[in-house]
């Protein structure tokens, strides 16, 4: 089976598309298919806008198309605050990396140092005639006001991200300790095994 994977984050086509893979399913990119599309992500939801993407681009490239979006919440903070669905998107503006980890330090020394977070993802695939979804979250972790000089692109939030269990950075953990956090939080199903579930079934 033949997927086009909607996103230009390289870190998670790197990610999905390795896991993916694995299981058969080959995974076109939108650079691919040189794909140089805006779409609007007017949703509310993480759903909403991956149902967007999937069906947008599916609809152009008549292919079975995964679309993905990601919000994020913090713990008392106020709702003018709150990036919801516009994690990367402040004040009308579209943020690099850099001034990502530069705005959220600025937001989190607002707030002691420390906020609360959790991220609330979104999973749309289109095979042109339905739509099916799936939302998963990760557990929760502060955001600080300190950052690892180490880069994850496309997931710069990851250099300020401090995970509880091991109050430790996220960039800065070791691989054993990344891959207990990955069963933690795949206690149950995995992402990438839910979506291969909904493909095999379309």
């Amino acid at each position: 089976m033949e997927v086009l994977f909607a996103t230009t984050n390289p870190a998670k086509i790197k990610s999905y598309k390795e896991k993916l893979e694995k299981h058969g399913i080959k995974v076109l990119t939108l650079k691919d298919l040189e794909l140089n599309i805006d779409v609007e992500e007017t949703g509310n939801t993480a759903i909403e806008n991956a149902r967007i993407k999937a069906e947008t681009y599916g609809k152009i490239a008549k292919k079975i198309t995964i679309g993905m979006d990601t919000n994020l919440f913090f713990e008392n903070v106020p709702e003018d605050k709150q990036p919801g669905t516009h994690v990367r998107r402040v004040n009308g503006k579209t943020l690099t990396d850099e001034e990502m980890i530069k705005y959220y330090k600025k937001l989190a020394s607002e707030f002691g140092g420390k906020i609360t977070a959790k991220w609330v993802n979104g999973v749309a695939i289109y095979n042109g005639k339905e739509t099916k979804t799936y939302s998963f979250s990760k557990s929760k972790f502060y955001l600080v006001d300190k950052e690892s000089p180490k880069r994850r692109i496309g997931y710069p939030l990851d250099s300020i991200s401090i995970i509880p269990e091991f109050n430790k950075c996220l960039m800065d953990l070791t691989e054993e300790e990344m891959t207990l956090r990955e069963k933690n939080i795949n206690k149950n199903e995995s992402a990438v095994d839910a979506i291969y579930k909904i493909l095999k079934n379309m």
